[in-house]
């Protein structure tokens, strides 16, 4: 394929992807279960295609990815609801694994326990991408957000840990499990460890990050070094990237600028656009390589194996999800707490830790939603595409067209069957954050926030009285704030229902604002075109407009 050619495919893939993004914002429905389809109609058409390269994948779209999503996760909310996001992450991964391998072993004729086990470990990671761009758009509780966040960050590198240890069986490396075992803890552990000096190596870079192009540089480098060195060092690289990605996240607001974050923001959410676009038309375009293999085997066979796939991913997410919250009642014990019967504790500790257990338990609904959000992405493709072609004696690798058919319809009926569902059980079950809350948390901070600035003013004015009058009227300003928070706290805080409510008069503040912000801009744009104005006082000082517009409300846009 011609450098043209090629430059043709990527501009094409672009115009399909706004188009789409265009379609799903306008009629609710998922662009990651949309692309695919498409990839798939494009597939069918005659003329050259793309194929999957897994290591491109893992190497270069799967660490940005993933340091991105780790980047806007809630280390503090992962810690919160560690239990049941490690019970997902590993040990749902790992029984997935286990129990598709046994399936294929027993169900599928000719199938070999290994290879099962190479599928399973492929299936098992869901991909949170579909799930959580759903989600946030019918407001999915911040709880489960965290969670499918959580899970979405950690499940690649069991998933793919488990992936190396039955490829090495099946071509004839023979299976250990205390080696298996030693080989994961070591994996994981020195991921953990990789991550941690990543993290502390952006850490050292803070000078630099004052500078939003220097930061820039530096955030999207990061997941790259994490990566590669995780894998020089054999270990895991993907668990590299997720940990570096959530230290470096939660301690961002101290390590750079404002200017170095909005900027660093939008071309992390642009990065994210682009490659999740790409990743999702590319799963479609395999079809072709899908089937080509398929004609050696009885449709018995075929049949077989998809059923036990899509079986045991389907079935056994609920399963589990049911059985974990079974279980812990029966013992005693609570997801992410201890026993109801500590004996040196007082009464009231036992109340607040039985409240803060209950807190973190899952509801059925939100049972239900988890159970159908496990949608699955490029990862559990690239995974099977790097199943080797041979073995160590020179046979063809145990049904690999197969593993590689049956893979592929997992990812396509999760991904476009469960991306397209998701939204309306969501809604169905009236599963949705309660704004009212969010709103009361945000404004009694920003009146805390305000209210610390009152008391740091005072002390600026007790050490440098000649700063009197300037410290006078910054604290005009912040008390004028503080009544406008405290007022729209006491309106949240006086309502009954979970909906943010709305007051005309604030209403109409927001349209003045936005009315006044307009009328600045066809103002400055008239003394350019008069040239009175140039060009580059013009971009400057329509930043500043622009990020007073970006402080207002959107949905006060009327």
């Amino acid at each position: 394929m011609s450098h043209q050619t090629m430059l043709l495919f990527v501009l094409a893939a672009v115009a399909v992807i706004v188009v789409v993004r265009w379609v799903a914002s306008h009629t609710g429905l998922p662009a990651a279960a949309l692309l695919p389809l498409i990839g798939i109609a494009y597939a069918l058409l005659p003329g050259p295609n793309i194929s999957l390269d897994p290591g491109l994948v893992l190497t270069i779209v799967l660490p940005p990815l993933l340091y991105s999503a780790a980047l806007d996760s809630s280390l503090l909310g992962i810690r919160r609801n560690l239990r049941i996001v490690v019970s997902l992450s590993v040990v749902l991964v790992l029984l997935t694994a286990v129990l598709v391998g046994i399936g294929f072993h027993w169900f599928v004729a000719g199938a070999t326990l290994a290879a099962g086990i190479a599928i399973g470990a492929a299936v098992a990671p869901p991909d949170p991408v579909a799930a959580l761009a759903v989600g946030r758009r019918v407001n999915l509780p911040p709880k489960l957000v965290t969670i499918i966040q959580g899970e979405g960050l950690l499940n690649d590198a069991t998933a793919l840990t488990i992936l190396k240890v039955a490829v090495a069986a099946a071509v004839g490396g023979g299976f250990s499990f205390p080696s298996a075992v030693g080989q994961f803890v070591l994996a994981a552990a020195g991921g953990v460890a990789v991550g941690a000096v990543v993290a502390w190596a952006v850490r050292l870079a803070r000078p630099l990050t004052a500078d939003p192009l220097l930061s820039n540089a530096i955030s999207l480098a990061t997941p790259f070094v994490a990566y590669l060195l995780g894998e020089e060092l054999h270990v895991s690289g993907v668990l590299a990237v997720v940990i570096a990605g959530l230290i470096v996240g939660h301690h961002t607001p101290r390590l750079t600028s404002g200017a170095s974050r909005l900027q660093t923001s939008a071309v992390w959410r642009l990065v994210d656009f682009l490659l999740e676009g790409f990743v999702f038309l590319l799963i479609g375009q395999q079809l072709p390589t899908v089937v080509r293999g398929l004609h050696q085997y009885d449709v018995s066979t075929v049949v077989a194996a998809v059923a036990v796939s899509v079986g045991v991913v389907l079935l056994l997410r609920p399963a589990w999800l049911v059985l974990t919250q079974v279980l812990p009642r029966s013992l005693h014990t609570r997801l992410g707490g201890t026993s109801d019967d500590e004996p040196d504790e007082t009464s009231s500790t036992r109340e607040a830790a039985r409240a803060e257990r209950n807190a973190r338990r899952l509801t059925r609904r939100e049972v239900v939603a988890l159970s159908w959000s496990g949608t699955r992405g490029v990862i559990s493709l690239a995974a099977i595409f790097t199943l080797p072609l041979t073995t160590d004696s020179g046979a063809p690798f145990p049904d690999r067209n197969l593993l590689l058919f049956c893979t592929f319809v997992v990812v396509l009926v999760t991904l476009v069957g469960q991306g397209l569902t998701f939204a309306p059980l969501v809604r169905a079950m009236g599963l949705r954050a309660n704004d009212n809350d969010q709103a009361r948390v945000r404004n009694e901070a920003r009146s805390a926030a305000v209210e610390a600035a009152l008391a740091r003013l005072d002390e600026v004015a007790a050490d440098e009285p000649d700063l009197a009058e300037a410290v006078g009227t910054t604290r005009k300003q912040l008390n004028t704030r503080l009544a406008r928070y405290r007022g729209r706290l006491d309106l949240l805080q006086s309502a009954e229902s979970a909906e943010v409510p709305t007051s005309p008069q604030y209403e109409a503040a927001l349209r003045i604002r936005r009315a006044a912000i307009e009328a600045q801009r066809e103002e400055l744009l008239r003394w350019r075109d008069a040239g009175r104005l140039p060009d580059e006082g013009l971009r400057i000082l329509e930043r500043e407009l622009d990020h007073e517009e970006l402080l207002l409300p959107k949905r006060a846009s009327r």
